[in-house]
């Protein structure tokens, strides 16, 4: 076997704050790229990536999950943290990642997903075969059921995926999962618990991972006093008082992380996904805690001028209080790509849109784009890390018409077939224009691919004057020479539709939201996400001038 290589083999930078302004590219390893042509993409397939990646100009690589998994949840159900599945690889494939992408100057966080487990992880294979009140069970979250023979579930608690929160086991007892049933909760009062993931922190640290992604961030601690009281995860309270979610006792959690983190030279960074009020989600990203949480009001926004400055603004005031930084988020692995969203009318059901096969509303493909390109220029003129998902930066659209029998999100199941859930963003990306599954690897990827799929594939956008890949590499590369310091003054318009600021050095960026032209910025321009006209800045587009 070939020696491990460490992170002192590589020559990356040791900036202990690299994160603050980094753009961060989200691989989902599964639909990335398939090394070995059986249809799933592996951690070989990214590393063989890797020079694409630097090329394209993006700081840091983040994985979603690669661990071994059942796949009830597309990986986010883990049956061990600390190895890798045999189908993407090995942790030797993963040290070579690490390697070649410091070897490129880019940093590596991995996913962690200390919620739940994977029904199939050792230690709750443990505590179905212990028998309850044992040390095996105290690790998850059981309870006896509701009723005269315990036959109700104990609560009323509804999971994310639909249907109850818990599952009964045949000695009796009910098991507490916030997602699938597939994947119980850890009960994160045990001491053990703890002390596990502190050493999966260390276990990822110690092969020269750069930082980490929390999943479910805000749903470790929960009260689980009796009697049980209802939650609403939609409309959390703003003093933690939720049984569930966004609790104040996690953040004892989170602190003790940071001292493991700031254990390392550079302290790993860590990012929460804590779907939590504005208020609260800045605990989160206390220098004493994770140092960034995600900021997805975005994701829910209207392209509209308000809409945009209104976040922005609320968003730069959250990290200024909690003295962290911005991050700024259009697309990922759980939403309908922002290509697509901006291309539906204002108000369209994407679930409602999927059923239809993507037919009901139709899309406005070509003003979906135009748009997501003038929101994604916006955003990455803004002050804090931007993370980008992949394929974004080919333009590549939702792919709503997966057959019922190819879905794989356990949402279509738990929903009664009535929401298709999140496999149509989860398509493997294309890389050549023709061949089977256009250069992702195999003949047969493990989700089906749009048959127009190559025309925005890689090799139909390398090189190519305006294309989108064209786009995102001519921004990122401007970024890189201008991007410094955290500070942003707006600057006044003529418009109501334009949102304008400026930036270090006194660099400038405007962004038309309506669809007339309006005039023209003095300036050189720096970058534009559409053609310009003569002495107007048109519709939907936005442009940087300094």
């Amino acid at each position: 076997m070939t020696p491990r290589r460490t992170p002192s083999d590589t020559p990356r930078t040791t900036d202990p704050n690299w994160w603050r302004q980094a753009v961060v590219y989200q691989v989902y390893p599964r639909s990335f790229a398939d090394s070995d042509a059986d249809g799933i993409g592996d951690i070989a397939g990214v590393t063989s990536r890797v020079p694409y990646l630097s090329e394209l100009g993006v700081d840091a690589i983040w994985l979603s999950p690669f661990y071994p998994s059942p796949l009830a949840d597309g990986g986010y159900d883990v049956a061990d943290y600390r190895d890798v599945d045999p189908k993407l690889g090995s942790l030797e494939r993963i040290d070579e990642l690490i390697h070649a992408a410091h070897e490129h100057d880019l940093r590596v966080i991995v996913d962690l997903v200390p919620n739940h487990t994977s029904d199939q992880h050792e230690w709750f294979r443990a505590a179905l075969a212990a028998a309850p009140g044992s040390p095996e069970r105290a690790r998850y979250v059981f309870r006896e059921g509701a009723g005269p023979d315990g036959e109700q579930p104990p609560s009323d608690w509804v999971s994310n995926f639909g249907g109850s929160a818990w599952t009964r086991v045949p000695d009796g007892q009910w098991y507490l999962h916030l997602f699938a049933p597939e994947q119980p909760d850890l009960d994160w009062t045990n001491p053990e618990v703890h002390q596990d993931f502190e050493h999966t922190l260390r276990f990822w640290s110690d092969r020269g991972v750069d930082g980490f992604r929390v999943d479910v961030a805000h749903g470790l601690a929960k009260d689980l006093s009796e009697p049980y009281r209802p939650s609403n995860e939609q409309q959390l309270p703003l003093d933690g008082s939720d049984p569930l979610y966004d609790r104040d006792e996690v953040h004892e959690i989170f602190a003790a992380w940071r001292k493991v983190l700031n254990s390392y030279s550079p302290p790993r960074a860590a990012i929460a996904e804590a779907w939590a009020p504005a208020p609260r989600r800045v605990l989160y990203a206390r220098p004493t805690e994770l140092g960034q949480a995600f900021n997805f009001d975005l994701l829910e926004a209207p392209f509209d001028a308000t809409a945009f400055r209104t976040l922005i603004e609320q968003n730069l005031d959250a990290a200024t209080t909690s003295g962290g930084s911005s991050t700024w988020v259009l697309s990922n692995h759980d939403v309908v790509r922002h290509a697509t969203r901006y291309g539906l009318p204002d108000g369209t059901d994407t679930d409602e849109w999927l059923m239809s096969d993507g037919q009901v509303p139709p899309l406005d493909r070509e003003g979906g784009l135009r748009r997501a390109r003038a929101a994604t220029l916006l955003v990455l003129a803004l002050p804090g890390s931007s993370y980008v998902y992949q394929g974004e930066e080919l333009g590549l659209h939702e792919a709503p018409a997966i057959p019922h029998d190819q879905l794989q999100d356990p949402k279509w199941l738990r929903t009664g077939h009535t929401v298709k859930g999140r496999d149509g963003c989860r398509v493997p990306i294309p890389w050549t224009e023709t061949g089977p599954s256009f250069g992702f690897g195999g003949a047969a990827p493990h989700l089906p691919q749009p048959e127009d799929f190559g025309a925005s594939s890689v090799e139909a956008e390398d090189r190519v004057p305006g294309s989108t890949l064209s786009f995102y590499r001519e921004v990122l590369s401007a970024r890189s020479r201008l991007q410094q310091g955290e500070e942003l003054q707006w600057l006044e318009t003529s418009s109501p539709a334009v949102v304008a600021f400026a930036r270090h050095d006194g660099w400038r960026s405007y962004t038309n939201f309506g669809p007339e032209p309006v005039p023209m910025p003095e300036g050189a321009v720096v970058v534009t996400s559409a053609p310009l006209t003569d002495g107007d800045l048109p519709g939907y587009t936005t442009v940087w001038v300094a």
